[in-house]
């Protein structure tokens, strides 16, 4: 009779079942589980492992395309074709480590066995959040962590990618000792892995408690439109303002006639907010909607405001155009003496819902009393690479819906423990949120129910990271030793063909490895 080291056919599709419902519930969506993402990949690799690749890897794809699929649901993005397939391709994506591991790593070894799939891991992760159109938006396992801020203080260290690696070593390392029990080396692995994971869990909460960032703070207060300016508005144009994002589609005379009461009421918050005693005033994303021909007199106004107040004034604005692109998302920073210390045109939009052209990248930065100030905008911030700022406060304008906003905000606020600098975030329908440089959270308003003034007391020093001064160095290193290591595995592999599946030979090598 064949020998069987696999388990009964039935707990494999047990693994998948449990895997799939853990992989949903950790998609960086509202309904996230932290410790659904460890486990997720625990039990597919499981059941990766003990079902031939014909079947198991179609099945982790539909896994992986499904997640992506419920996260695009449960955030109910704005669905078009180039969306649609660009959250299909990310499924697909994120299903590549798994044929890593279940094609390549047979012939690994027990030490191969262990690091391929994490590496596979960090470098997909890595690849998309740099090049990818969505960057971090989805996929990256770090967001699904934004709660244990003593874990995520490595990211300070090594980026975020890092999370991705952290979280496969343990599917790995705990399939090992699922398939060894107390041979060895699966003990020694785990202690290792346990050690490893308490060190940087332990150095985290040092980190947050040595972090110096100065007694002195400042206070900055957030302004969204008012829901009677918002109401105004939509009388206006018969539609809601995410519908009329599109400047091609909109009739610029009704820009304009909507245009002075909304005007008029983010002024008057502003005045608000300087009265309070806010020294740094940012408003949301697109917060101010003025066609071409008023745009010169809507940044005298908020010149003006500024040096009436003695304020920063971060405006952002959607400006309508009267030809291609037909509109531009910026922000503008106004000194406390009305001077015009920077425009910035958004750098990321999104692909398949804004059409604006693209700015240069470029993150303006100026000195001022209250630390070094720097702006992006919304979606830039989702893309690691490009938010290496020397700044001591990061401003940051979004505009989001109900179902988005408090993870989208969660996920910005990642980039101020990477970078060592206060992060504020001014969300429009979402959630707004001011971290300091460890991630810690100083404040936070529901702006889906309250459009009133927000003010949030924030550091003016930050804690420059290594990780904001190398860059991207590690991942760029596992992702060549991933690559290297795949190149000779899959040559090792057509020089010595696996067993065929079903074979006593060949369930021994699923479960345990060569390198026994």
């Amino acid at each position: 009779m064949t020998e069987r080291l696999a388990p009964p056919a039935q707990r494999p599709w047990l693994c998948l079942w449990g895997g799939a419902a853990a992989s949903l519930l950790s998609v960086g969506g509202r309904f996230d589980v932290p410790l659904a993402a460890w486990v997720a990949p625990l039990l597919l690799l499981r059941f990766l492992r003990h079902t031939r690749p014909l079947v198991a890897l179609p099945a982790v794809f539909a896994v992986t395309v499904a997640s992506a699929a419920v996260w695009m649901a449960e955030l109910a993005v704005p669905i078009t074709w180039l969306v649609f397939l660009g959250v299909v391709a990310l499924g697909v994506a994120y299903g590549l480590p798994y044929v890593v591991d279940r094609l390549l790593g047979p012939r690994a070894g027990t030490l191969g066995r262990v690091l391929l799939f994490p590496a596979a891991a960090m470098s997909v992760e890595f690849l998309l959040g740099t090049y990818g159109p969505f960057g971090t938006v989805y996929g990256m396992r770090a967001a699904s962590q934004h709660t244990s801020t003593a874990l995520l203080q490595i990211t300070a260290l090594t980026g975020p990618y890092a999370i991705a690696f952290v979280i496969g070593a343990g599917a790995t390392v705990g399939n090992l000792v699922w398939e060894r029990g107390p041979h060895r080396p699966a003990p020694r692995w785990a202690a290792a892995y346990a050690t490893a994971v308490a060190l940087i869990v332990v150095g985290g909460q040092l980190r947050t408690m040595s972090t110096d960032t100065g007694g002195d703070t400042v206070k900055v207060a957030g302004v969204n439109p008012s829901h009677a300016a918002i109401d105004a508005e939509t009388a206006v144009h018969g539609a809601s303002r995410l519908a009329v994002t599109d400047p091609r589609r909109v009739d610029r005379a009704d820009v304009r006639r909507a245009m002075r009461p909304l005007l008029d009421d983010l002024f008057r918050q502003t005045d608000r907010a300087a009265a309070a005693g806010a020294r740094i005033v940012v408003w949301s994303e697109n917060a101010a909607r003025v066609a071409d021909e008023d745009h010169r007199a809507f940044l005298r106004q908020a010149s003006a405001a500024a040096d009436a107040h003695n304020v920063y004034l971060l405006v952002a604005d959607l400006t309508y155009l009267p030809d291609a692109p037909h509109g531009r998302d910026e922000t503008h920073l106004f000194g406390p003496d009305g001077s015009k210390l920077w425009d910035y045109e958004k750098a990321r939009p999104i692909p398949g819902l804004e059409i604006y052209t693209p700015g240069d990248g470029h993150v303006p930065v100026v000195d001022s009393p209250y630390g070094r100030l720097a702006n992006v905008i919304c979606f830039d911030a989702d893309f690691p690479a490009g938010n290496h700022i020397d700044a001591d406060i990061v401003l940051v304008p979004g505009g989001d819906w109900p179902e988005m906003g408090r993870t989208h905000t969660a996920m910005a606020g990642l980039r101020a423990i990477e970078n060592g600098y206060a992060l504020v975030r001014q969300d429009f329908n979402g959630q707004s949120s001011a971290y300091d440089a460890t991630g810690r959270l100083l404040s936070t308003q529901d702006t889906t129910t309250d459009t009133g003034v927000w003010y949030a007391d924030v550091p003016v020093h930050g804690s420059r990271t290594p990780y904001s001064r190398t860059g991207d160095i590690l991942s760029w290193a596992v992702l060549a030793g991933t690559v290297a290591a795949a190149v000779v595995l899959a040559r090792r592999t057509r020089r010595h063909p696996a067993p065929p599946s079903g074979s006593a030979s060949s369930a021994r090598a699923s479960a345990v490895g060569p390198g026994r």
